[in-house]
């Protein structure tokens, strides 16, 4: 089995992942800046969508499973939680079946600010692409499995 050092190919793929790895975190910043702007959106801390996007897809939560699935220490998530029980964007229940401890979910103003960002991130994305060759848009549809495969292969190791 080729190792990926003994690989003729390992310099390009070096380079690519070096690139790719240096391009995602601007290009996720220039999303959501510009769909904050296009959605009249106030400014949400990035660790926060994160909390809210995890909440949106598996509901109420426990803080420490959700440090856990984000991988975030307890007091982060206590203080993340916090600031957004502040702003009115979750709120605490106690857990089903354990009145101990406390559950955090989504409120109603969170979805909603979920779905107009939603939709303006579409109509950025969209402005963009179309702005692009149509052999560029192909490739870019093309990859998106793969882009996919990649993140389950990080996510695994």
């Amino acid at each position: 089995m080729r190792t990926p050092a003994s690989d003729p190919a390992s310099a390009e793929l070096r380079a690519a992942a070096r690139r790719l790895s240096a391009q995602i975190g601007p290009f996720r910043r220039t999303l959501l800046n510009a769909s904050r702007r296009e959605g009249a959106l106030p400014a949400i801390p990035d660790a926060q969508i994160e909390v809210l996007r995890r909440l949106d897809e598996d509901g109420w939560a426990s803080p420490t499973a959700l440090g856990r699935s984000l991988g975030l220490a307890r007091s982060t998530v206590s203080n993340l939680v916090a600031a957004m029980e502040r702003d009115g964007l979750v709120g605490r229940r106690l857990a089903q079946g354990d009145g101990r401890s406390t559950e955090v979910g989504l409120t109603d103003l969170a979805r909603e600010r979920l779905r107009v960002y939603d939709e303006a991130a579409e109509r950025v994305l969209l402005d963009a692409m179309a702005a692009l060759p149509e052999q560029d848009r192909a490739v870019l549809v093309a990859a998106l499995p793969v882009v996919a495969r990649l993140q389950d292969g990080i996510a695994g190791r």
